[in-house]
């Protein structure tokens, strides 16, 4: 695993959210606090994050905007089609990076090896170096706790920040309803 961001994702009944944190590091030196790690695409339908290098990432969005165009928003078939031209691409495919996508209806996990994977649970997902930290706190507070979706990844993603030296508390958040 490579040392990188943290972004976590829910989606829930008639609404999706997801948050990353705001550091980008280089080896062992913090270079920015307050990135934007993740944004909306196709229309604002579909939400995304990426862990790994920034430049990367912005060839990998744009990429996988182009394939839901192609797929009118379809994300089942967009995130199958943007597998395998990723795991395809010689170049593409040795990146050390991630995508996390979701709509209201679905949620996957994207890697240049070919990795398609919808959490078993179809509502929380997490990826880069303080992942599993955020997963754990939201699958902790998603249940024994009764926080609104947009809390839950902010407070889980909190928790990643406070135990991640890859990750900060500078949290981004966006959600579709």
């Amino acid at each position: 695993m490579f040392d990188a961001t943290t972004i976590l994702a829910y989606r829930g009944e008639g609404h999706a959210v997801i948050g990353g944190d705001g550091q980008v590091t280089f080896g062992n030196t913090v270079l920015k606090g307050n990135a934007t790690k993740i944004r909306t695409l196709y229309e604002g339908k579909i939400l995304a994050g990426f862990a790994g290098s920034t430049a990367d990432a912005f060839n990998l969005f744009d990429m996988f905007e182009g394939i839901l165009n192609e797929k009118k928003g379809d994300l089942l078939k967009s995130v199958i089609e943007f597998s395998k031209q990723w795991r395809k691409d010689k170049h593409l495919r040795q990146l050390e990076a991630m995508m996390l996508v979701l709509n209201k209806e679905h949620i996957f996990i994207l890697s240049g090896t070919g990795d398609v994977v919808e959490p078993e649970d179809g509502r929380i997902a997490a990826i880069g170096s303080g992942g599993n930290f955020a997963l754990s706190a939201a699958r902790a507070l998603a249940k024994h706790a009764d926080l609104p979706a947009d809390q839950l990844v902010h407070e889980s993603l909190m928790v990643a920040g406070e135990l991640c030296i890859y990750t900060n508390t500078n949290i981004k958040l966006l959600e579709l309803r």
